[in-house]
């Protein structure tokens, strides 16, 4: 899992950057104590203090400051430059390094290019550690009590947002995601995350928030208190847009609107099934870019969602209000109720995407020819000597030439023997 360390300071307040890419976000600074250091003396001018294994970006790649030599061109601001004096200070000292900088993991130090530090740990999250260690955060458009806008509502879109309510009690955070299917990749628009709103005002919230994206579709969790509020979003606040979802047997629960019956609710139950399903779709379609989003507080809570048991969950001390939300939806896309309103089946869409690696991978092995001059036999790689007839595969033994139990249909046996 990343382990985030107590001595990075987050950059909540969305700070950037200098780097070679411009002005980049980036996720904190850490602070590390270090009982030596290196000061170097460049070319240009510039000066760097920093500690011995200090990456730097050069002609040759990215090299340890320890390591660097006099005839090794190092990339900065103005160009590039070359070591001039370096010594090593037995001396304590605090040092600071920027953590996962923009997409290149590069920033300016003193005009030098430096390569800046990772997450501590890769083990043990949902997402693989290579696509964490890739996602990008920006500033929302707006912002305003929870609220973090990054697209405006577009006309003729189509939106659906994903509910995951707590109780209020300054521990968990009650959360929604507001999400464009209108095209694929599928992207995060908006979210909502406050951990001191009460179950009695979250729908009003919702309400306000779901009409603004053009009467977004809402498909809440409802095993405890959510139910309560998709009630009063329906039957108080006369919201009529809500996803149900209804229990049949097998089938599990099966997304749709206007369901009735016993075994009918406003919303989704958090199952072990539905958890299942939805944390394995969330893993593809994000590692896969079928769903784009740069939000901080969602890539912070994905860096510290973990295995537990047979299961997934926020590791101790840490959240995962918005990561359900985004694994409700994950289950939702590959309901029918979903692929029928979206005219997009996921799934499909991936398997499209990689249907060339697949193949590749699932090539049948290849056939070695026996030497004779018979262009309707071969000899597979288990030595087994083939016949082709009329366009199906015999395979021949001591007891002659017999179809493939692979071949043709089984009624065709009795007349297709041929004896070599």
């Amino acid at each position: 899992m990343y382990t985030i360390p107590e001595s990075v300071v987050l950059n909540k307040k969305g700070h950037k950057i200098l780097s070679p890419e411009g002005l980049v976000s980036f996720f904190g600074i850490n602070k590390i104590t270090k009982d030596n250091y290196i000061h170097l003396k460049f070319s240009n001018g510039n000066e760097l203090k920093c500690s011995l294994d200090h990456p730097l970006s050069t002609i040759d790649g990215i090299i340890k400051a320890k390591d660097l030599d006099k005839f090794t061109e190092i990339y900065t601001k103005d160009g590039g430059c070359f070591l001039k004096k370096s010594k090593i200070i037995e001396k304590q000292i605090d040092l600071y390094d920027i953590v996962n900088s923009g997409t290149e993991h590069l920033y300016y130090s003193n005009n030098i290019v430096s390569h800046n530090c990772e997450f501590l740990g890769s083990v043990g999250t949902l997402i693989s550690a290579s696509k964490l260690r890739n996602l990008v955060y920006d500033d929302p458009i707006e912002r305003s009590g929870g609220l973090d806008v990054y697209e405006e509502p577009q006309e003729d879109h189509t939106y659906i947002m994903t509910v995951d309510v707590s109780r209020g009690l300054n521990n968990d955070y009650s959360a929604f995601v507001v999400f464009d299917i209108t095209t694929f990749p599928y992207r995060i628009v908006s979210k909502y995350r406050n951990n001191e709103i009460k179950p009695m005002l979250f729908p009003n919230i919702i309400l306000d928030v779901a009409k603004a994206y053009n009467k977004a579709f809402v498909l809440a969790e409802v095993n405890d208190i959510g139910e309560q509020v998709t009630s009063i979003l329906h039957f108080d606040l006369e919201y009529d847009n809500i996803l149900m979802c209804a229990m049949r047997g097998r089938a599990g629960q099966l997304v749709g609107q206007g369901f009735s019956g016993k075994k009918t609710q406003l919303g989704v139950k958090m199952s072990k099934t539905v958890k299942k399903v939805g944390c394995s779709n969330l893993k593809t379609i994000v590692e896969d870019n079928k769903l784009i989003f740069n939000d901080y507080d969602i890539i912070s809570e994905l860096t510290t969602f973990i295995q537990k048991n047979q299961s997934f969950e926020a590791e101790e001390g840490s959240n995962d209000d918005l990561v359900m939300c985004l694994v409700i939806f994950a289950w939702l896309v590959v309901q029918d109720y979903f692929k029928e309103m979206t005219e997009n089946d996921v799934r499909k869409r991936i398997y499209e995407d990689q249907k060339e690696q697949i193949e590749q991978d699932m090539s049948p092995f290849g056939f070695i020819t026996d030497g004779l001059n018979n262009e309707n036999t071969f000899v597979d790689t288990e030595g087994d000597t083939w016949k082709v007839i009329g366009g199906n595969q015999i395979q021949g033994d001591e007891n002659g030439w017999h179809l493939d139990e692979y071949g043709d249909s089984s009624h065709e046996w009795n007349y297709m023997w041929e004896y070599r």
